[in-house]
């Protein structure tokens, strides 16, 4: 296997054909993909030539922002009166991120069937799950949202159908990025976002966060679903 197509079990698990990243964007990558039978993905800066993608048969899927912020610049008293809670039913989380999660980038992949991409999203949660990095947000006993988190990476939050579009949103973001500043103890926080999401982009800056240079992603197929 060629030192450039670094292999993503947690992807092609989902799949019928393996999944690659490739580790840098130039002609010697690309062609390396290009013998292969597999679905590809490469990050490349946005401001980048895109000629060498389209001519090895690269499409873009999405962009990825950077949004950060340090501790002495988050809007603290946003924050809702919200607790966590360690101890949930799995499938009460499960049911609420297939609901939320449907505008991802394999969503997004044409040549991904739906159902393949929604199989993807609930593993990643059912690892994040197993893996302990999520906490669950109740109201009256019953799983009303919850969000994951590793070190200094806010990597999901979601909420119930119910309580979305009540004005919730800012004030349950700020809990989940107060509550990982206080059980991590780092003084910076990062998080990615797709500018398709602008709702969630505006939510995290009205916090305090700012925008560092994302990265287009591009995918390939080679060989079919």
């Amino acid at each position: 296997m060629s030192e450039y197509l670094k292999p993503t079990p947690w992807d092609s698990r989902n799949f019928p054909l393996d999944t690659f990243q490739l580790t840098e964007y130039n002609e010697a990558a690309l062609q390396a993909a290009a013998d292969v039978e597999g679905h590809f993905t490469v990050k490349v800066d946005p401001l980048a030539d895109k000629a060498l993608l389209h001519k090895y048969g690269f499409y873009y899927a999405d962009t990825l922002m950077e949004p950060y912020c340090y501790r002495n610049k988050f809007l603290e008293e946003e924050a809702g009166d919200v607790t966590f809670h360690e101890n949930y039913e799995a499938d009460d989380i499960l049911t609420i991120a297939e609901e939320a999660f449907q505008g991802g980038r394999y969503h997004r992949d044409f040549h991904v069937p739906n159902e393949m991409a929604d199989l993807r999203y609930r593993n990643w949660v059912k690892d994040l799950i197993d893996q302990k990095l999520i906490l669950a947000y109740k109201q009256d006993g019953r799983v009303k949202g919850f969000f994951a988190y590793q070190e200094e990476n806010v990597l999901l939050l979601a909420m119930h159908k119910d309580i979305r579009g009540q004005g919730f949103a800012k004030p349950f973001t700020a809990a989940c990025v107060k509550e990982q500043f206080e059980r991590t103890g780092r003084e910076q926080l990062v998080t990615s976002i797709s500018p398709s999401n602008p709702a969630s982009l505006n939510v995290f800056i009205g916090l305090g966060f700012r925008l560092r240079a994302g990265k287009d992603i591009y995918h390939k197929v080679n060989g079919s679903f």
